[in-house]
């Protein structure tokens, strides 16, 4: 019997009893909400990073933001496996200790839901009312997952990878978060990660294992992984067939898409960690600083403006370290007593230049307007 497609009331639905799942799985081990974070959604839980924290090169684990579909896991570590399977020579299951064996690897990458900013749209869109930080950078390290599909053999044929969570949804016909990628893109830098900014991930991050998928949206992040399924086509689950789609071509605010196609690499994007939204500061020579990243090239220009786009002035912006990687940037601003707006622009390597208006969809996805800080300035 084929299985009906979820309706919306099976996923929010998913919502409430995923959470309930989450808090008793919490409870369990003792995982503690992290203070200081902004609440976003308490069932499942979704908590933004604030943004002073957006300054530093990375973001504090205590502080960075957590996405959740159906909460977090009770998992135990002694009996917990990783299998490979699919269109492979050899499938197998390999336990943390056996992955902590093949070379270690590890990289800085900019995590970043795919939903980030969708409170910023306008008119309105469904889902977490995220604004600016449901994104934050980390030092991930684990091991390569080139590495551990060439320890099982992949078949010829072979296109995709597909993430398998460790997190299930409580209702039948809620479909399990899935998520596939080019068996390309999986063999060029993505990365199953146990530990985070050095220290052991957390569960509420993924532990024990989490995809890292450097430059990709954070919906290919998948946490609490427990399988990787290597196939001819993408998973024919409802988050890879309809859920996280961007229309193929602009359409106006509020329209509907003729065609739309699956979130891959994040646009070019910079914002703005300090001064922060509201601040008084004194006139004279006033430092702003922020971050700026992308997921097709590495961030070549930054510009700040105090005059809606009038003038620009260009900061000084940090070495690339890598692709996937944000760059800090800062600019020695002249700030004349008054009320601003400050908006920055980012450009990257591909000649990508953030823009003034977000590209409207549905979905609330990828924002990535000139982003905005409104301070007043006093002698």
């Amino acid at each position: 019997m084929t299985k009906a497609r979820p309706s919306r009331r099976d996923l929010l639905r998913l919502g409430l009893f995923g959470a309930l799942g989450a808090r008793v799985a919490a409870a369990a081990e003792g995982i503690a909400r992290p203070e200081g974070l902004i609440v976003r959604n308490a069932r499942p839980l979704d908590l933004e990073t604030p943004g002073a924290a957006l300054a530093d090169e990375f973001t504090r684990n205590d502080l960075f933001f957590v996405r959740s579909h159906f909460g977090a896991p009770l998992i135990d570590a002694a009996s917990w496996r990783l299998r490979i399977e699919g269109m492979v020579e050899a499938p197998v299951e390999l336990t943390l200790a056996q992955l902590r064996s093949l070379p270690r690897a590890s990289a800085p990458a900019v995590l970043q839901c795919a939903g980030n900013g969708r409170a910023l749209f306008k008119p309105r869109v469904a889902g977490a009312q995220w604004q600016r930080g449901a994104v934050g950078q980390a030092l991930w390290r684990g091991v390569r997952l080139a590495d551990v599909l060439a320890k099982a053999g992949v078949k010829e044929g072979a296109h995709f990878v597909t993430f398998i969570p460790g997190d299930h949804p409580l209702a039948e016909t809620v479909p399990a978060f899935n998520r596939s990628i080019p068996l390309e893109k999986a063999r060029k830098d993505v990365l199953l990660a146990w530990e985070m900014n050095h220290e052991k991930l957390s569960p509420l991050h993924g532990a024990p294992l989490r995809a890292v998928v450097p430059g990709w949206a954070g919906d290919h992040w998948v946490k609490w992984l427990r399988g990787i399924r290597v196939e001819e086509k993408e998973d024919p689950g409802f988050y890879m067939q309809t859920g996280y789609k961007m229309p193929t071509e602009p359409i106006a605010p509020g329209g509907t898409p003729k065609q739309v196609a699956s979130l891959t690499a994040v646009p070019v994007k910079s914002l703005i960690a300090r001064p922060l939204e509201g601040t008084v500061v004194r006139a004279g020579e006033v430092v702003v600083q922020g971050i700026a990243f992308s997921g097709a090239g590495i961030v070549t220009r930054v510009e700040l403006s105090a005059d809606d786009g009038a003038t620009w002035q260009e900061a000084a912006v940090s070495p690339s370290r890598g692709a996937g990687s944000w760059q800090p940037w800062k600019v020695r601003w002249r700030a004349d007593p008054g009320q601003y707006s400050l908006r920055a622009r980012a450009t990257d390597s591909t000649g990508e230049v953030q823009p003034a208006e977000p590209r409207w969809n549905p979905g609330g996805y990828l924002y990535n307007a000139w982003d905005a800080v409104h301070c007043e300035v006093r002698s």
